[in-house]
């Protein structure tokens, strides 16, 4: 019997869809692990499990959890390390960067003085980001210097986190983007998310229609997520007249408008993938010093 730790803040649609998948899968256990409930003991195995299944919507409580299971050979999906390089954004954009992904261009400041000048380097519009989030919350297209100064200034007053300024290229999309569903490091389907708003997001009143998956789409999916360490991913992909370019890459991908969409049981893949990487035995952690 395979005993999966299913890790989660609560259950959305999302999370019973997989939960009905791994039901379905013979010699599997299920053990659920609310992320909220309990307290953790870093010296003890928190549930003796076969693999840690992450789905926390906290990217921190995920995070933390998870590196505790790995310091007991437990591996996990997505890893800790592919959730630090997914769930901050500089992270990923350096990663793609690095390995001559197409993405679009990043400039980081550290105060207000400097964010501005960074604003005004990059040009108008641009995209002012924090580097930890999702659904698209507290993005802003700036388009003059005026709008730059209050959005610095209010974002320097929001705290540590929004204090570090993620300024990005905006790349003018054709009223849509893509969004590709990888498992392992193949993409599997992917849908065009279409919106009169230039923030696409599903979760923000974006349309999905099905994108079939070209040589194109899969190749630069293979080495994004190559680049990022591989697993359960949704890349995020704007169509530029150079050709196509990674946003983002999100770690706990959100999948309920896709299913009927693109005619694949994304979740039945995924559950797949965490059974088949339980044979995956991690080294126990050792601290260095």
């Amino acid at each position: 019997m395979t005993r999966i730790g299913f890790l989660y803040t609560r259950l959305r649609a999302e999370e019973k869809y997989l939960l009905d998948e791994f039901e379905k899968l013979s010699g599997v256990e299920v053990v659920r692990i609310n992320d909220g409930d309990s307290f953790f003991d870093i010296n003890k195995l928190p549930e003796p499990v076969d693999v840690l299944f992450e789905r926390s919507i906290s990217y921190s409580r995920g995070l933390y959890i998870s590196r505790i299971f790995e310091a007991h050979s437990v591996p996990v999906v997505n890893s800790s390390l592919v959730a630090e390089r997914c769930g901050d954004k500089y992270v990923t954009s350096q990663l793609l960067a690095k390995n001559g992904i197409p993405t679009p261009s990043v400039l980081m400041a550290f105060d207000e003085e400097s964010a501005l000048r960074a604003v005004e380097a990059m040009g108008y519009p641009c995209v002012l980001k924090p580097v930890v989030g999702s659904w698209g919350r507290l993005l802003a297209k700036v388009d003059n210097r005026h709008m730059a100064e209050s959005l610095i200034e209010h974002k320097a007053t929001l705290g540590v986190n929004h204090q570090v300024f993620y300024i990005q290229e905006y790349i003018n999309k054709p009223g849509r983007d893509i969004r590709a569903f990888v498992v392992g490091d193949q993409a599997i389907c992917a849908i065009y998310r279409s919106s009169e708003n230039w923030i696409t997001n599903t979760a923000r009143g974006g349309v999905a229609t099905n994108c079939p998956i070209t040589d194109e789409i899969a190749e630069l999916c293979q080495r994004a997520a190559r680049a990022v360490g591989g697993g359960l991913l949704a890349l995020d992909l704007f169509e530029t007249e150079n050709g196509l370019t990674i946003n983002e890459i999100n770690h706990t991908m959100e999948f309920r408008n896709s299913i009927t969409t693109t005619g694949v049981n994304i979740p039945q893949k995924m559950a797949e993938y965490v059974l088949e990487n339980s044979a995956i035995h991690l080294p126990t952690f050792q601290p260095q010093g």
